[in-house]
């Protein structure tokens, strides 16, 4: 301020060709230092201090990752005082597009969202802060990991709200789009979120596929019983509309709508849809997977539509292939009492001319509770679908529930926290798919592998860690990546160099990357009856350079393979093939095997003995690689 004084004053001294001291003159000119010298110029060694001095003592941070921390004040919350779920996206999707253009070096436009689970709610005076970086970087889009927590400054409290993924795309001049560099992974964390982000990438584009299958294998009375309730509330009373004009503030610096806005506008609309049918404020629990199908520009008029779908009981949770179990008709009061509401909504836009056709921009589904005096999910009416649209929307939210419970369970839980043999059903392939490839990538991103024992090429690895012990041996095989591939994803075929299998029947092909087995093997040393196991196999070839080729196995359940007498069912947790090409004809060729608790007795007992042969076996596979990488008939042979 004082120098801005002073400026003001030489100012009017020159225009009043005031003649001006010259030692005043060095002192304006130089800067409030208390010298009127010429500024001397630093040393190299001094320089060097200065900036070690300024330098942040913690070590470097991924180049895309952006923190942002913002405290809410009353502006931010609703009538209880509680952060805005819309202002939270807005943020969310401020942070994640920051990140994204960082690595992009050009503007972003956010393009979908994953599934999002609000843990907590946010009240006024606490902090959030989220974190964002960039997980991986295809062709013109990227992959968003966005980390969300709060913080009470009075208490020091730190609390997650939510983990999502977003993926936005580059955009050039007009709207092109975008080669985007390859982003390299450096921490193990890092690693592990660069390889699963092809396994998430692939899980959305075959969202809607498997909605479609779930809705025709489903039979459409389901829970279609309630709606005749005398208390059902018809679905058309939560219908609502709102319109909303596009302004500068809400658009980037090209003039498109920000992501987080729309969204914003969306939950806003939701949430008076759910407030119609239950009568109070609700609070919004989760957000489906959703995209973006087009932009909007400064000037658009977005139109907002949502409803009510359906509201659903707290009874039975069917998760991973466990159907509601029968029951006869409930009562009139208790079938029309549930816990949870689906509300539709979906944003539309058109320019200043009504006669133009509206562009569909994005449609969500948000799921919101009631929660009573101690944060429990009060019971809400039922809801009366219309005949027609309303009762498809009806056993679509009803699909979407059972898809999304499942993608919780199996995607988002821990590895140790999903059954070794999960029941395999059509709703949930593909996040079993998912867990089987991603749980076996996780391994390989792991550190701290300790090498065991090395004999010629084979060399042996492990890695302890919680109750787990894992094992990794690899070599160097003379064989295309691709050709080896082909001959390791095949279970039937490794009989013919693993003197463990006896069998292995295809039991399913479910795709053309993943087949069902039954497997047999030879009898225990302390049983009298050999093993056997219903393995799912999933495959998947390199996403971009440096990937490896993937053969994933876990356990699964049939209802058609129960445990029969005449074996003994074993389980798989964690193992598979991963295959790094090396050049044309050489590849490195890594088995990988995440022993269960109960293994652990033997292996202890053992050591000098499993490693002699798992050695052997390897050197098996080798011999059976090379001697079938020219044949014609099993290089055709997929599977």
């Amino acid at each position: 301020r004082a120098t801005l004084l002073l400026s003001r004053c030489l100012l009017k001294m020159v225009k009043g060709n005031i003649i001006i001291p010259e030692d005043i003159l060095n002192f304006c000119c130089n800067g409030l230092q208390g010298s009127t010298s010429p500024p001397r110029a630093q040393e190299p060694g001094e320089r060097e201090e200065a900036l070690g001095a300024m330098a942040s003592p913690s070590p470097a941070r991924n180049p895309t990752e952006v923190q942002m921390s913002q405290l809410v004040l009353p502006c931010h919350t609703n009538h209880r005082g509680e952060l805005s779920t819309g202002q939270l996206l807005k943020w969310i999707d401020t942070a994640a597009c920051l990140s994204a253009e960082r690595h992009a070096g050009c503007p972003c436009v956010t393009a979908s969202m994953d599934d999002i689970y609000f843990e907590h709610t946010i009240s006024v005076g606490q902090v959030v802060n989220i974190k964002a970086k960039v997980n991986r970087a295809f062709n013109s889009s990227m992959e968003v990991g966005i980390q969300v927590s709060y913080e009470d400054l009075c208490s020091g409290k730190h609390c997650s709200i939510c983990k999502a993924y977003a993926t936005f795309v580059a955009q050039g001049p007009l709207g092109s789009k975008v080669r985007l560099k390859p982003l390299t992974p450096q921490t193990e964390e890092e690693k592990i979120e660069y390889s699963i982000a092809a396994e998430r990438r692939r899980m959305r584009l075959v969202h809607k596929d498997t909605l479609k299958d779930l809705l025709t294998s489903s039979p459409q009375e389901t829970e279609l019983e309630t709606r005749d309730g005398s208390g059902a509330v018809p679905a058309e009373r939560t219908r609502v509309e709102s319109v909303e004009l596009v302004l500068p503030p809400h658009a980037n610096h090209q003039g498109n709508t920000f992501g987080g806005q729309i969204m914003a506008w969306m939950e806003n609309v939701a949430t008076i849809a759910a407030s119609r049918l239950c009568h109070a404020h609700p609070t919004l629990r989760a957000i489906e997977m959703f995209h973006f199908r087009g932009p909007s520009q400064v000037g658009d008029r977005l139109v907002l539509k949502a409803i009510v779908n359906n509201a659903f009981k707290n009874r039975w949770v069917p998760v991973l292939g466990v159907p509601f179990p029968p029951s006869p008709r409930l009562s009139a009061p208790s079938s029309l009492l549930s816990g949870s509401m689906e509300v539709g909504v979906s944003a539309e836009a058109y320019g200043q001319e009504m006669s133009v056709s509206r562009r569909h921009i994005n449609s969500a589904f948000m799921t919101f509770v009631v929660l009573d005096q101690d944060g429990h999910p009060r019971t809400l009416p039922m809801v009366a679908p219309e005949p027609g649209d309303g009762e498809r929307r009806y056993r679509e939210a009803s699909a979407r529930k059972k898809i999304r419970l499942d993608r919780k369970y199996v995607v988002s839980c821990k590895q140790t926290e999903v059954p070794l043999s999960v029941p395999w059903d059509q709703s949930n392939k593909v996040y079993l798919s998912y867990n089987n490839v991603s749980a076996l990538k996780m391994l390989v991103a792991k550190a701290n592998w300790a090498l065991a024992r090395e004999k010629e090429k084979v060399r042996m690895y492990t890695l302890e860690e919680d109750k787990f012990l894992s094992f990794r041996i690899e070599m160097s095989v003379c064989i295309p990546a691709g050709r080896a591939f082909s001959l390791l994803s095949n279970l039937r075929r490794r009989h013919e160099w693993d003197s463990h299998y006896v069998s292995a029947e295809l039991v399913q092909k479910v795709d053309d990357d993943d087949m069902i087995y039954h497997v047999v093997s030879q009898k225990l040393r302390h049983e009298n009856k050999p093993q056997d196991f219903v393995i799912l196999a999933s495959r998947r070839k390199p996403c971009s350079k440096g990937d490896p080729y993937v053969v994933a196995f876990r356990s699964v359940t049939l209802p058609t393979h129960p445990a029969r007498a005449e074996f003994t069912r074993g389980e798989t947790l964690c193992s598979g093939f991963c295959i790094w090409p090396e050049s044309e004809e050489m590849s490195k060729v890594a088995y990988y095997n995440q022993a269960m608790p109960g293994y652990l007795n033997y292996v202890t007992t053992n050591v000098a003995g499993l490693s002699s042969d798992i050695c052997s076996t390897f050197e098996a596979c080798e011999k059976f690689l090379l001697k079938n990488k020219k044949d014609l008939i099993s290089r055709l042979q997929d599977f």
